[in-house]
């Protein structure tokens, strides 16, 4: 039960991912309902089988105050697909400040990228104008469903539709 599945706020809109465990406690407590069976498969218990789900919509409406997504290493590690922005390896991965730290730089979406340890201390206290090393895209910071759609491990295609085209 590695899978996950979807989660829509009671608009359709994307709420969040979780497991299939927590997905077919909330269809079975009747707190959500069932939008999309998976092809994977059924739960079954002693007597009953029950689909797979792929996504849920919940009946109540859940009002978020901050739908963003937060600022932390994995997940600007997942926005560079886990690859230094300047040379392309995946391997000894660390956070660069474009605009390093001791300058003024802050620490933000747009001023973070992933580095391999070697190209960051290649890099040092310089800006990538001045060590000529820029990287290999610009950062920006994700909206909620973007990062669902594009760094998520998975993304079933029953999802697209909720989360948007890429």
């Amino acid at each position: 039960m590695s899978r996950k599945v979807l989660v829509l706020n009671a608009d359709y809109s994307a709420l969040s991912i979780c497991s299939v465990a927590k997905a077919f406690g909330l269809v079975f407590l009747n707190k959500a309902e069932l939008v999309a069976p998976s092809e994977q498969g059924f739960l079954r218990t002693i007597d009953k089988q029950y689909p797979n789900p792929s996504i849920i919509r919940l009946r109540h409406y859940v009002q978020i105050p901050y739908k963003g997504v937060v600022l932390n290493r994995q997940n600007v590690f997942k926005r560079d697909r886990n690859s230094c922005q300047y040379c392309g390896s995946g391997q000894e991965l660390t956070l660069d400040h474009l605009i390093p730290k001791s300058r003024g730089g802050k620490t933000t979406w747009e001023n973070l990228v992933t580095a391999c340890r070697r190209c960051n201390a290649k890099k040092g206290y310089f800006t990538p104008e001045e060590s000529d090393m820029k990287p290999q895209q610009k950062p920006f910071k994700p909206t909620f469903v973007v990062f669902l759609r594009d760094f998520s491990e998975t993304l079933e295609a029953s999802w697209v539709p909720f989360l948007g085209a890429k």
